[in-house]
């Protein structure tokens, strides 16, 4: 029999994946940066702009200014979206000069810093606590070749270091070198390659006679070949091996070269930066994740449709004059079907407001990544993931008030006024509270991660304004429909449950079932903790999508096993069961977090720990509520289907 009721929610759902195309179409026509290539001429300038300074120590991203750098005239920031604000970027203007095609050496950038005490202290801190520097030029981040100068190794570069002897060394001199594209298909070049190589030298300067201005010319650096990081003698700025007296003086040498690397393979090399080492391991570990959950899926799956058919046939068959006289008793699930869909007892409101919630944040993680695995949101549209995330959640409130609606009422719920509310705030009332603790921890400790006051009031109005009506909207349609019929009746006085087995206690079911949903994604777990907390790029979404299809799967398997087996044990409290089991991965998510954090990341203080654990907490309860949705909305599924399959006198 078709479950009835289904296809509205279809309907919605399609509507949801219509409107989120076409906006996706809006925001391809209005924001694409990067998406056309740009020609520079012979001389022409080609800006170098600079972004914020960030950690993997403090986490805490600062102004690049905010340290004692040549500054140019005038500082101006560059234009910036939504999702660039929220993920902490500052881009800025920079005194360097680079001119398309032209070689300088030796460029002295400003005139010499003297540091006092406490900036030559604090320079030395920001040393200590791994502060890297990103550049940016044409849309493409500065990178640092591996110490075999073969690969990029990592984005952006230190602004210094610790010498053996626990001097502290600046890195004031940087050898740029641009890769660029010529092509008669065009004029002009384009920029494919940007790499900084960051030297410490301890330079000497002396007027410049031939300038008429007074300006400076450094004395020690051979304009052949500019600074080697071989030859340079060290730039301390503190420790036993600094002087009382710091004169700090920046410069740097700009190289061009010809590539034949085109435009649109530019970002090839930054998306597999550091993996050539990985990638083997990366492939083996998703293929073995996909063998075994299509492996257990299919077992599971054979076991159960073989048991269920055994049931069904027994249930239904004609009972013979001698099974007649025996008084044969029936026994397993079949015993339960006036209670099965008895609503639960604890808490049904909250469970219906949590599968309205889960179905939300469901749809608009699997929508974000199919966008993300075409190709719509990819690193050279910076701040486009987080914003498709956040407009795509918004647009999806349809779904979670809908949801949530259509469930209340199966529960013969009359509390419509207080659902709608909960569905449309309880969810992001948690994250914006969770999110203004961490951004006030940012906010005192000077970061760009504080999210500026413009952009969180761009980020309420978006939810009061679109997602706030259209959660009000699907509950209207949800409450106004008929309640989902049921194949059986819910007998008047609930049955007796009788003594479980340990095995499937609430606390056991949910320690084994957690185990697998979680071993399905925890290898594309680490990647996308190290692209978080590293300065990685992840761009395998392909990955990334099969493993949500295969995490779908096996959180319905596992839920509708469980169930089964406790729905044979003549227990019908199945309801929390179906969402718990699967949902319990959360648990492992957390713990698996945990143990990353104290095993590969180096942060220290409790401002830096407390953004930690606070993105954790949201990423956890996320996963919480996809994976438990998801076994809720596979196990009514299979236990509407059995119960409708089954004569039930």
């Amino acid at each position: 029999a078709r479950l009835r009721g289904e296809p509205g929610l279809m309907r919605c759902c399609l509507v949801a994946l219509a409107a989120l195309a076409g906006l996706a179409g809006v925001a391809d026509a209005i924001y694409l940066p990067g998406a056309v290539a740009e020609q520079f001429q012979q001389g022409a300038e080609v800006p170098l702009m600079v972004n914020s300074l960030t950690s993997t120590v403090t986490q805490m991203s600062l102004r690049n200014y905010d340290l004692p750098f040549c500054r140019p005239a005038t500082i101006t920031d560059a234009a910036e979206n939504l999702g660039m604000h929220l993920q902490g970027e500052l881009i800025q203007n920079s005194p360097y000069r680079l001119n398309m095609n032209v070689n300088r050496t030796c460029q002295l950038l400003c005139d010499p810093i003297t540091l006092t005490e406490a900036q030559a202290d604090d320079l030395s801190l920001k040393v200590e606590q791994l502060y890297t520097q990103h550049w940016i030029v044409d849309n493409l981040p500065a990178a640092a070749l591996s110490i075999d100068k073969v690969e990029y190794s990592q984005l952006g570069f230190p602004i210094g270091a610790i010498a053996p002897d626990g001097s502290t060394v600046i890195y004031n001199h940087a050898r740029i070198v641009l890769s660029v594209h010529q092509d008669p298909s065009f004029e002009g070049f384009r920029v494919v390659g940007f790499e900084v190589e960051p030297v410490t030298v301890a330079q000497t300067w002396e007027k410049d006679p031939t300038s008429e201005e007074g300006e400076l010319k450094l004395t020690n650096c051979p304009l052949e070949t500019g600074y080697l990081a071989s030859d340079a003698a060290p730039m301390y700025v503190a420790g036993p091996m600094s002087r009382k007296k710091v004169d700090l003086a920046f410069s740097y040498d700009t190289f061009f070269v010809q590539s034949d690397v085109r435009w649109a393979s530019r970002w090839d090399i930054y998306l597999s930066m550091g993996s050539s080492s990985m990638d083997s391991v990366h492939w083996f570990n998703i293929l073995t994740s996909s063998i075994i959950a299509v492996f257990l899926t299919s077992m599971v799956g054979l076991i159960m449709w073989r048991a269920i058919h055994r049931d069904i046939s027994r249930y239904n068959r004609v009972a013979t004059d001698e099974e007649k006289a025996e008084d044969r008793e029936e026994s397993g699930w079949k015993l339960v079907h006036t209670d099965v869909f008895r609503p639960p007892s604890t808490a049904p409101l909250a469970f219906a407001v949590m599968t309205g919630v889960g179905a939300q944040v469901s749809f608009m993680a699997i929508v974000t990544i199919i966008f993300s695995a075409l190709g719509f949101l990819n690193p050279a549209n910076r701040g486009s993931l987080v914003i498709a995330a956040i407009v795509i959640f918004c647009l999806l409130g349809f779904v979670a008030g809908y949801a949530s609606a259509r469930n209340h009422k199966l529960f013969d719920g009359k509390l419509w006024q207080r659902t709608t509310l909960l569905s449309a705030f309880a969810f992001p009332g948690f994250v914006g509270g969770v999110l203004l603790v961490m951004n006030s921890i940012s906010w005192a400790g000077n970061s760009t991660n504080a999210v500026p006051f413009g952009s969180l009031v761009a980020v309420i109005a978006l939810w009061l304004c679109i997602s706030v009506p259209l959660t009000f909207l699907g509950a209207y349609y949800g409450f106004k429909a008929e309640k989902l019929p049921l194949p059986t009746r819910v007998g008047t006085y609930p049955r007796v449950i009788p003594a479980q087995p340990w095995f499937l206690s609430p606390a056991f079911t949910m320690l084994v079932g957690g185990i697998l949903p979680f071993g399905t994604i925890f290898i594309e777990l680490f990647f996308i903790l190290t692209s978080i907390w590293l300065d990685r790029y992840y761009y395998v979404f392909g990955f990334l999508l099969l493993v949500a299809l295969l995490l779908a799967i096996t959180c319905a398997e596992i839920a509708i096993v469980f169930v089964y087996f406790q729905l044979c044990a003549e227990d019908y409290r199945w309801w929390w069961r179906s969402w718990l089991v699967p949902g319990a991965s959360a648990i492992y998510v957390a713990l698996y977090s945990a143990f990353y954090c104290a095993t590969r990341l180096q942060i220290a203080g409790f401002a830096p720990m407390m953004l930690y654990i606070g993105y954790t907490l949201l990423a956890s309860v996320s996963f919480f509520l996809v994976t438990g949705c998801i076994g809720y909305l596979a196990t009514f599924t299979f236990v509407w289907r059995i119960y409708d399959a089954v004569k039930v006198d």
